[in-house]
């Protein structure tokens, strides 16, 4: 049985938090290519585009070969819109890591162990991160562009979105680092006696 469940947690771990953590480091780019040309001080925006047009016309462009200045990355907001729906869809299901992991440890008779009291309080700092910083934060950027809004809905004033999405980068890199750690003391397990 402690086979299995060990099984379903690393599995859990793997296939919803792992796209929870590719997800929200994607996201950041997406969000600043959104504001691109609007936003941001006219001075910034208009070396921004000149770079982009002086690019395009020495032929060093992205290969679309439109002739038209490129403002968002491939998929533009549909890319952001998707990237925050993973976000929101596998936080739910990483619920299950954590649960599993519990069954684990219970079953090793390591609930009490340093090592796993620690990775649990990193596990709920990482969730807690994830549900208050990072997903509000993806959801203002989209809804700022006017992406994912309710009809009637007002879009939310963000008054200098790009440097809101460097800080939703380091949040999101604050997010992955704390993951790292769990996973760093799952596999080390300081003074367990269960044997690495």
């Amino acid at each position: 049985m402690t086979k299995l469940l060990l099984s379903l947690h690393v599995l859990a771990a793997i296939l919803a938090v792992g796209p929870v953590a590719v997800a929200a480091s994607m996201f950041p780019p997406f969000a600043r290519k959104l504001f691109a040309n609007t936003g941001e001080p006219a001075g910034q925006n208009t070396a921004q585009s000149t770079g982009q047009n002086t690019a395009q016309s020495t032929g060093q462009n992205t290969g679309q070969g439109t002739g038209e200045p490129e403002a968002q990355p491939s998929g533009g907001p549909t890319a952001a819109l998707l990237l925050h729906r993973i976000c929101r869809v596998y936080a739910v299901l990483g619920v299950a890591v954590p649960v599993f992991g519990l069954a684990t440890g219970s079953q090793l008779g390591v609930l009490g162990d340093a090592w796993l009291v620690t990775s649990m309080v990193l596990t709920v700092l990482a969730a807690a991160l994830l549900g208050a910083v990072i997903l509000p934060r993806q959801a203002r950027l989209l809804g700022a562009a006017g992406i994912g809004l309710d009809e009637g809905e007002s879009a939310p004033r963000v008054p200098d979105p790009r440097a809101a999405a460097a800080r939703l980068a380091m949040a999101t890199g604050a997010f992955n680092l704390l993951w790292a750690v769990v996973v760093v003391l799952m596999i080390v397990r300081p003074g367990s006696t269960t044997g690495a």
